[in-house]
């Protein structure tokens, strides 16, 4: 089935978007993470159509695909032994600034950093803030559901998201910033809309498993499907695109997404130090009136570690 799959991307790719020499799927079968998985076969995409071929070719012929942008997280989701598409670095490159900076559209190519950058004009910026944020694109942000250290539960892409622009596998689009094509979507994906409100309903009659969705999603949680989506919407194509988000792009290919930006504050950081660390801990529980992004406790030896650090 793979060598028909090729067969027919050659009528749409150039010879140079097909990578099949072993050596190059070699240097594609790693990403940040300890994994190693050699694809066999590596396709680099430069827009939407191509996007939407290479899918339903791959649906058509039973071929998995893998979507990588950055590949820089840890746990080896942008691996494969399969077919690697890369979304090209020169492309998925456009941005739109919403209501004088309170939302962004991102293509999913576009760094998390070169967002906040975009932003920073507005003092805003993106909720996401994982730490590989000066490589990670936001392709791979939103399809992770990464959150970082400090956004949390509140400011993670799950929290901030305004709308998103979906391929499916049989080449179906869903914009849900467009009213018109979520009108279109409704009527030509009952089965679909109809299967999203019946899970739906299934999980609202089992108060065991709501009460262990609740439980799992109050806390950071990024294993898995957004579930917490069946919960907090009752509208289907409101649950699709929440589960699209963390879904590894196992539901679908992230055309562009719109979020909702946070405030970046001038001032970031406090400093205090305490004699004792029971005092400290005291005072953390009292400093949530004022909703810190994050509270970090350094021991005297963290502190030792780093005093001969001129700069700190």
């Amino acid at each position: 089935m793979l060598d028909q799959f090729k067969a027919k991307i050659t009528n749409f790719l150039a010879k140079s978007q097909i990578i099949e020499n072993e050596l190059l799927r070699y240097a594609y079968s790693t990403d940040a993470s300890l994994y190693r998985m050699v694809p066999e076969l590596v396709l680099i995409v430069k827009n939407e159509d191509e996007v939407i071929e290479v899918i339903k070719l791959a649906n058509q012929y039973d071929v998995k695909l893998t979507f990588r942008t950055a590949g820089t997280s840890l746990s080896g989701q942008a691996v494969t032994d399969q077919v690697l598409v890369m979304l090209a670095a020169d492309a998925w490159l456009d941005y739109q600034i919403i209501d004088n900076g309170n939302k962004i559209k991102l293509e999913p190519s576009i760094i998390g950093a070169q967002a906040n950058s975009y932003l920073k004009i507005y003092k805003r910026k993106i909720g996401p803030d994982p730490g590989s944020i000066n490589s990670a694109k936001i392709g791979g942000i939103i399809a992770n559901n990464s959150s970082g250290m400090c956004c949390g539960t509140a400011k993670n892409s799950y929290a901030t998201l305004d709308s998103m622009r979906v391929i499916f596998a049989d080449g179906s689009i869903l914009d849900t910033s467009d009213d018109n094509n979520v009108v279109d979507f409704r009527k030509n994906n009952k089965d679909f809309i109809n299967t999203i409100s019946n899970i739906r309903h299934q999980i609202i009659q089992n108060q065991e498993l709501v009460d262990f969705i609740k439980k799992k999603f109050a806390i950071k949680n990024t294993s898995g499907y957004s579930l917490n989506a069946f919960l907090d919407f009752t509208d289907p194509i409101k649950i699709i695109e929440r589960l699209i988000i963390g879904s590894e792009d196992t539901l679908g290919f992230i055309s562009n997404v719109t979020l909702n930006t946070v405030p970046d504050y001038k001032y970031k950081a406090l400093n205090l130090i305490y004699g004792q660390l029971d005092d400290l801990v005291k005072l953390t529980t009292k400093l949530q009136e004022f909703e810190p992004s994050s509270v970090e406790l350094l021991d005297y030896l963290s502190l030792k570690s780093i005093s001969g650090v001129a700069e700190l």
